[in-house]
């Protein structure tokens, strides 16, 4: 061609395949590492889950517990609201925020965390609920003004017929709890779903929801729409709370299994999880991110562009196509 040197268009055309190779971009060290953004392991959603769950059972349980009604500036069904909004805006992004059975339960039915999972979820709740009733526990027996910490308790502990408020029978009560829990799972769910990016909504609108029923379940018998607080304050109180328990261990699971079955039903249930992806240590299955990166899946192809794809591979070829023709004559 006029103008350009000859030249051996083989090897000139191995040079400019060569450069036009991407080479990886260097890792910045202000932004973290791939390692550093992997979703976090069983132990850690564990601990974030203990812990979110003592912190709403000691906020549940025990503003009411030492509360004085004539000096509170806020309600205690709105302080428990509160409780959950915080906690799942500090933990909601290494286990997803759950801090209840219930809620637990509702996503496991929606295909939202393995078996395994879920009961170590439900075991992490009730130790983290045990904890904080055994603190306040404690707090009550050093009170001098109070003679017996156990009667107490009785006055912020979950029940029906003569323990309720307005004499609730059991009937009202499993109703209610049922209710109230799939309406807390419904509203998680819809709010928290790994296939929307309204995952921040989710703790103001759980929280706000979550008050309301309590301010609801307050006045008819201190139901706590959570199986763990019902456990925790039960077994801090008089016996007659260990004999009622099974209805507010009982009836919001299965208020939570008919939410779950429903989101399942509807598609919004399921959703593969992508390696790595911060969505899916939220829902509690970060242990198939480690399965899929074990097994290879999400590599992207030889050759390509870290990010594009298998795209970026075919502008590379198309890139040393054109170079080789215009060092061969055949483009101008």
């Amino acid at each position: 061609m006029p103008g350009l040197p000859e030249c051996n268009s083989t090897s000139t055309y191995l040079k400019v395949a060569t450069m036009s190779t991407p080479v990886p971009a260097r890792h910045d060290a202000m932004q973290p590492s791939a390692s550093e953004t992997a979703a976090p392991g069983l132990l850690p959603r564990l601990a974030a889950e203990a812990f979110g769950s003592l912190f709403l059972t000691l906020a549940g349980l025990g503003v009411p517990l030492f509360s004085i009604p004539q000096s509170s500036p806020v309600p205690a069904a709105l302080a428990a609201g509160l409780a959950v909004t915080a906690a799942m805006l500090a933990f909601g992004h290494v286990s997803g925020g759950h801090f209840n059975p219930a809620i637990t339960a509702g996503h496991l039915l929606a295909g939202r965390i393995r078996a395994g999972a879920a009961a170590a979820y439900a075991g992490a709740q009730l130790a983290g609920g045990l904890v904080a009733g055994l603190a306040l526990y404690g707090i009550l027996r050093t009170l001098p003004g109070i003679a017996d910490s156990r009667t107490a308790f009785d006055t912020v502990t979950a029940g029906f017929g003569e323990h309720s408020i307005i004499q609730a029978p059991l009937a009202a009560v499993l109703l209610l709890e049922m209710l109230g829990a799939a309406i807390i799972v419904a509203v998680f769910l819809g709010t928290a779903g790994r296939d929307n990016n309204r995952g921040s909504a989710a703790p103001v609108a759980v929280g706000l929801s979550f008050a309301v029923l309590l301010q609801l379940g307050q006045s008819v018998g201190n139901l706590p729409f959570n199986p763990a607080r019902a456990v925790a304050s039960a077994v801090f109180s008089s016996g007659w709370a260990v004999g009622q328990l099974w209805v507010f261990v009982a009836a919001p699971l299965v208020g939570a299994v008919v939410a779950g079955l429903v989101f399942r039903s509807f598609g919004a249930g399921s959703i593969p999880a992508g390696p790595g992806g911060a969505p899916a240590a939220a829902d509690g299955d970060a242990g198939d991110t480690a399965d899929d990166l074990a097994s290879g899946a999400g590599k992207e192809p030889v050759g390509t562009i870290p990010g594009k794809g298998a795209t970026a591979g075919k502008d590379t070829t198309r890139g040393a196509d054109e170079a080789r023709e215009f060092f061969e004559g055949r483009r101008g």
